[in-house]
């Protein structure tokens, strides 16, 4: 069941995203010029720049934005510096949720993340109370079908640390944070295409959430991905939604 779990939220997650691509836009435009400002506006020499290069070609952002954007964090240090904020609280069931922000006002993005926790049956925790439940690592999914020996000689090759094949056939391959580029051009160069990929905070274990209770959660994390400031939002919690 849960293997069936997590490849229907991979597609629910991506439908949204979907839905929302000026505010994908939005934020991966943020990151770009953050990443460009803290480490040159190299991609090559800069692997933050890259991941979120990458992450803008996948949302099939033009390269002029991307350019923009770099030579904006490039630049002279005009306009907006953001801050970089990880919230941490908990949903329903006491599922665990971690909100990485960029904001230029601290007292204006806790107050709607406080809001957003608090309106939808969530609470804002304090820090640490849910972080060390996750792992910071990169991380590649793959739809089932894909072949499971080719993940494997390309990934193990490249410096994956665990490869996985679930229930339902969803490959998943964990790296350290370091090892992601090369891992991804491995992948690349091997004709393989994650349905998912990126730097996260993969959860250790999961919390399966069914009925009213998914719905609710789904609601808090909508709420949340929602907020202008907010860049990231994961969850342990698995969602078994109606089609």
């Amino acid at each position: 069941m849960a293997g069936h779990s997590k490849w229907a939220n991979i597609q629910h997650r991506k439908g949204r995203q979907d839905a929302k691509r000026g505010k994908l836009w939005t934020k991966i435009i943020r990151e770009i010029t953050v990443a460009a400002r803290a480490g040159g506006p190299d991609p090559d020499t800069n692997p933050r720049l890259r991941l979120a290069w990458d992450k803008a070609t996948d949302a099939n952002m033009p390269k002029d934005n991307i350019q923009r954007a770099i030579a904006r964090g490039a630049g002279s240090g005009d306009g907006d510096n953001y801050d970089e904020i990880r919230y941490e609280g908990y949903g329903i069931g006491g599922a665990a949720i971690i909100v990485d922000c960029m904001t230029d006002n601290r007292t204006r993005t806790v107050a709607e993340v406080r809001h957003a926790f608090a309106k939808n049956g969530g609470n804002l925790g304090q820090d640490g109370s849910v972080v060390f439940m996750f792992k910071h690592c990169g991380q590649f999914l793959f739809a089932p079908g894909t072949s499971e020996d080719a993940v494997m000689e390309a990934g193990l090759e490249a410096g994956a640390d665990d490869i996985q094949t679930d229930d339902d056939g969803v490959i998943e391959v964990t790296c350290a944070p370091g090892d992601y580029a090369g891992l991804k051009k491995a992948f690349a160069e091997a004709g393989l295409k994650a349905e998912e990929d990126g730097i996260v905070m993969k959860p250790e274990n999961e919390t399966v959430l069914a009925g009213e209770d998914a719905q609710r959660m789904q609601k808090l994390l909508d709420a949340l991905e929602g907020l202008d400031d907010v860049q990231e939002v994961y969850t342990n919690a698995i969602l078994e939604l109606d089609d």
